[in-house]
Order: structure tokens, then sequence, then C-alpha cells
């Protein structure tokens, strides 16, 4: 029997008023079949620091995140 754990970036979106929704699905596979998921969720709000985030919510906040 194996058992692994899965985290992924699985869903980002971004909202009229600019604010980014990021969704980390955790999935616990057992000899290739997924058992398991749950969901985090946050937001990233326009001047907010995002420099800890993955490389694509990076690239999408400073894409949608505008000064004013």
């Amino acid at each position: 029997m194996s058992l692994t754990k899965e985290e992924v970036i699985d869903k980002i979106e971004v909202v009229e008023n600019g604010v980014v929704q990021v969704r980390k699905a955790t999935r616990i596979i057992e000899n290739g079949n997924q058992i398991s998921q749950s969901f985090h969720r946050w937001t990233i709000v326009p001047g907010q620091d995002y420099s800890d985030q993955d490389e694509r919510v990076k690239s999408i906040c400073q894409a949608t995140h505008t000064t004013q």
C-alpha cells in the first residue's frame, strides 16, 4: 500500500475589484487512486504583499494589481 499527499494550487481567480482568490487542493493518493481531497482558500487584495506566493499567483497579482 502506497499513500502520498499532493498539494497543488488548482484555482486562481480575479474578481472585479482586483482581489485575487487562490485555492489549494490537498489530495491523498492510495495506490494511484485519490481517496481524499480538501481545500484551503485565501485572498490577496491590491496592495498586499504577495512575495511568498506560488509563482503563478505572483504573475497574476503583478498583472492585475495596479497602482491607483
